[in-house]
């Protein structure tokens, strides 16, 4: 599987990148940088890794340009006000390329930071896949931390019991 067209990829991206970034919104500046244990990936990192990667890894490959992903560290942004700014803009300049692309773009194999080949659709593809892994790791460190999320899809559990009783 693969987006056919830049409508249908720009559409489903949007969806997705709407449901990770209001999630930035609820992270407390003095919890940024907590993580749940050694070794791994901090709220802050996370945030400053999908936007990173989006930009410097996808963008780049969508462009048929080798990916320049360097790291998720603090040095890229450091306090809340400067990760909402990286991950913001890492998006607007992602979108730049993405918004250009067309079906044809979708249709042709770009070389991936490994070495292999994949056609641009399908790379997008797991682009999205990823975004949603780590958002899915957001979701837990906020719930870890006592911090109520908003449903993904506009239910809670116990609503969509509810509504499908009939």
């Amino acid at each position: 599987m693969a987006f056919a067209t830049p409508e249908q990829f720009l559409k489903t991206f949007a969806g997705i990148r709407k449901r990770t970034r209001r999630l930035l919104d609820l992270v407390p500046a003095d919890q940024l940088e907590w993580k749940p244990g050694e070794g791994r990936f901090s709220l802050g990192d996370l945030f400053r890794h999908i936007a990173a990667s989006e930009r410097f890894m996808w963008a780049e490959n969508a462009a048929f340009r080798p990916g320049r992903y360097s790291g998720c560290g603090e040095d890229l942004a450091s306090g809340l006000d400067a990760v909402v700014a990286f991950f913001d803009r890492c998006h607007e300049e992602s979108m730049a390329i993405f918004e250009g692309l067309s079906a044809e773009d979708l249709a042709r194999e770009t070389t991936l930071p490994y070495g292999n080949k994949m056609v641009l659709g399908k790379w997008l593809i797991l682009m999205t896949e990823h975004e949603v892994h780590h958002r899915g790791q957001i979701y837990t460190y906020l719930g870890l931390m006592g911090i109520k999320t908003p449903p993904i899809f506009g239910l809670t559990e116990n609503e969509l019991v509810k509504n499908s009783q009939g």
